[in-house]
């Protein structure tokens, strides 16, 4: 298995030539895109000053106890399983700029009432709402990309993703000023800066044209279909892609072993210094940052992508390897062995995103794409939801042997996602014409990123 970046400039389908700057001045997709993409750092930092100060605010503010606030995220979670599929749904009968802008106003308006409301079912409701509508935008922004960036849809998941966490990191500086206010105020100022973000992110997105979505020839198979499959294709009666659905919902466990798993990890069973854990954003944060274009580039057909997933098992369990023999006493010994774990997280989600992203969309008939990607979509909340109830209710309380457990679990899944993947692109006709199209053979001439296999 060996990446090596070709003599072209462009790096195929997926290619990312020039630096970050350079791409966001002049990113697939023209000017439309470039403005979704100003959108969605507006959105994210709003949604960076959220995430930093929501739970201290239903427990200073609203005055919730433990109890109360965990069933509140939970529901969150569960609510947010359904925004996917059911923005797939409805962006396969509506215009997806409408329904995106729909969903911007949506979180408005639940936001906004956080600052009138503060009974317990009341808030329950508005922050299933809220996540609901949050993941219902991630989905249609993705719709988006695949309609306007094209055969560059690589490229634009890089930026995307560059943006999207520069966002998080702007909003969570913002939160920290507020937070160390500490007043009432200064939490209701931070959630009118959320609800401000959906304000010019609606705004933004209004500005742009409806992306026509580039259907299939109804006698044709879609880019990923089979002969004779119908426009009218179900992703929930397709087999396969229900189990390419299924088998990523733990490739996405790197999002929950940063947030979670490593803070209490060494919190409970390290001496490192608790003021180490923030050093675990910043490191996720810049290294998604400048690699994310790198990484990108090298992973932008299918079978790449299904490499690239086989990778995220692999470097995952690398991961879990070192955090289950991360010594108990050693302030220096633990913190450097938890920071390296966490460039090992981040180096699996870095394949995580451009695999995932590339395999929803190819496994997909193109006549089809809006409600298979609102399927795919469920991977990511359900993780969300279930990913930290296992690290602390079933890893966390085995210790070491949870962690490899864990690693090799995800690894031996890593490996099935790639077979199942390489046997469906192999089955359809289609799949051997992207090989063999204009990027593939840049490709194999030396212009793009050589295949992951």
């Amino acid at each position: 298995m060996i990446w090596r970046r070709g003599a072209g400039k462009n790096g195929g389908r997926g290619g990312c030539g020039g630096g970050p700057l350079a791409r966001l001045r002049h990113p697939p997709g023209g000017r439309d895109a470039r403005i979704m993409l100003f959108a969605q750092l507006l959105d994210r930092t709003g949604t960076g000053v959220w995430g930093a100060s929501c739970v201290l605010f239903f427990t200073f503010v609203a005055g919730l106890d433990g109890r109360r606030l965990g069933l509140l995220l939970g529901a969150a979670g569960v609510a947010g399983i359904a925004g996917s599929p059911l923005a797939g749904h409805l962006a396969a009968r509506f215009p997806a700029r409408t329904l995106l802008i729909g969903c911007h106003l949506l979180r408005l308006a639940a936001v906004g009432a956080l600052l009138l409301f503060t009974r317990f079912e009341v808030l329950l409701l508005l922050v299933a709402v809220t996540s609901l509508g949050d993941r219902a935008a991630k989905m249609l922004e993705m719709l988006f990309a695949t309609r306007a960036a094209g055969e560059q849809r690589g490229t634009y998941q890089a930026l995307s993703r560059s943006v999207a966490n520069a966002g998080y990191a702007l909003g969570a500086g913002l939160a920290a000023i507020g937070l160390a206010v500490g007043t009432r105020e200064a939490y209701q100022v931070l959630i009118l800066g959320n609800a401000l973000s959906f304000v010019l992110a609606a705004a933004l997105v209004w500005r742009t044209g409806e992306q026509r979505a580039q259907d299939a020839d109804p006698g044709k198979p879609g880019e990923a279909g089979e002969p004779g499959r119908s426009a009218a294709a179900n992703p929930w009666r397709d087999r396969g892609y229900l189990r390419f659905v299924l088998l990523d919902i733990p490739l996405c466990l790197d999002d929950s072993i940063l947030g979670v798993g490593l803070p209490l990890w060494l919190i409970e069973h390290t001496d490192a210094p608790h003021a180490v854990v923030p050093a675990f954003l910043i490191v996720n944060t810049v290294l998604v940052v400048v690699l994310q274009m790198t990484v990108s580039a090298r992973v932008g057909q299918p079978r790449q992508a299904a490499g690239a997933a086989r990778l995220y098992g692999l470097t995952l369990l690398g991961c879990c390897v070192l955090l289950a023999l991360t010594p108990e006493h050693g302030a220096w010994a633990a913190t450097i062995a938890l920071l390296a774990a966490a460039v090992l997280v981040t180096a699996a989600e870095l394949l995580r995103s451009v695999s995932s992203w590339e395999l929803a969309v190819s496994l997909a008939p193109r006549e089809a794409r809006a409600s298979y990607l609102g399927v795919a979509g469920m991977s990511q909340s359900i993780q969300k939801s279930a990913g930290p109830v296992l690290l602390t209710g079933a890893v966390m309380v085995a210790g070491p042997a949870g962690w490899l457990v864990l690693g090799t679990a995800v690894a031996g899944v890593s490996v099935a996602q790639r077979h199942f993947a390489l046997r469906r692109l192999d089955a359809l006709p289609s799949a051997e014409a992207a090989d063999t199209g204009p990027a593939a053979s840049r490709a194999a001439t030396g212009g793009g990123g050589a295949r992951v296999s």
